[in-house]
């Protein structure tokens, strides 16, 4: 079985390919019918397929392109040498180049994104620059108004679209020889949908031995703590920020009393009784906060902030 994520093996090549709302692949495919990339910013929920029209755009133009992700290399300097490098120069094939920054929101909205904007304006002649973001709120308005914005909202087609991926899935599960139940794999999609680039990693993920059946459903609703146990401890906030971003379609009680089981053995003595505190102030808060992902973020920056770790 291959080792190269599916995400990644199976990713769609063209407009045609990707599973999306009708209206919202018409937009790209006129896009390629006039071999022209505006620039854009798309704004949707993550793993809906933002990145991958954007490459598939990129591709069936016949544009140089280049990526760079937002929530690693959020600093000015992002700017100065990569973008501008390689913004500068012409491309190879006469055509213009593209710029697609990943996850805009995570950019430094006081200076990274300020010269953002400077960099649309001063690479105009030829280059173009996509923006993808999880919450378009959080990007600045001069980067809003030099950018065609295109919002993935999949309200009146989720059905059919869930269908299509479904069917998508048996055959990348047939791909890679795997044997499944439909009733799982539907429970998996039914689940993280329309994040389907969780969907995949989960299908494989608990595809390893070979078979998906109905032994793995107990696990498709547990929340996986490793990897935030480990941002905690490492006091790492990018991190936990993705996780919860990736993991709040999850019963957010159940996220308290999972980080409170995770995160017991891990404290030391003195700070236990600080850790069920901070914990329950919070879960008390999210019977009534309006944002239950700022809520859950500040539950996690204090207990990096005032519990210390083995």
């Amino acid at each position: 079985m291959s080792h190269i994520l599916w995400v990644e093996k199976y990713r769609p090549k063209t407009i045609e390919e990707c599973i999306l709302p009708d209206g919202i692949k018409a937009t790209f495919q006129e896009y390629v019918n006039r071999k022209e990339i505006p620039n854009l910013l798309l704004a949707g929920s993550a793993g809906v397929g933002k990145t991958t029209i954007a490459k598939a755009l990129c591709e069936e133009v016949g544009c140089d392109y280049i990526m760079i992700n937002g929530s690693d290399e959020s600093g000015i300097d992002v700017l100065r040498n990569k973008i501008k490098n390689y913004a500068s120069s012409m491309s190879l094939s006469g055509g213009r180049k593209v710029v697609i920054i990943d996850e805009a929101d995570y950019l430094n909205p006081n200076s990274t994104q300020p010269a953002m904007r400077g960099a649309i304006e001063e690479f105009a002649s030829n280059c173009s620059f996509i923006f993808t973001c999880n919450f378009k709120n959080r990007i600045i308005d001069p980067i809003h108004s030099r950018c065609t914005v295109v919002d993935f909202k999949i309200n009146g087609s989720k059905q059919k679209m869930a269908a299509a991926f479904f069917k998508r899935a048996e055959w990348i599960l047939e791909q890679e020889g795997i044997t499944y139940d439909k009733a799982v794999v539907a429970a998996v999609i039914t689940k993280h949908f329309p994040d389907n680039r969780r969907v995949l990693n989960e299908l494989q993920r608990y595809s390893v031995s070979g078979t998906i059946d109905k032994g793995i459903l107990a696990s498709v609703s547990d929340v996986q703590m490793n990897e935030l146990v480990s941002s905690i401890m490492n006091k790492d906030f990018a991190s936990c920020r993705k996780w919860v971003t990736n993991n709040l379609d999850n019963d957010v009680t159940r996220i308290f009393r999972n980080i409170y089981d995770s995160l017991y053995d891990k404290l030391k003595p003195n700070s236990v009784p600080q850790m069920v505190l901070i914990l329950a102030k919070y879960q008390y808060q999210s019977a009534f906060v309006a944002d239950h992902e700022i809520n859950l973020i500040a539950c996690l920056t204090e207990l990096m902030v005032e519990c210390e770790f083995k």
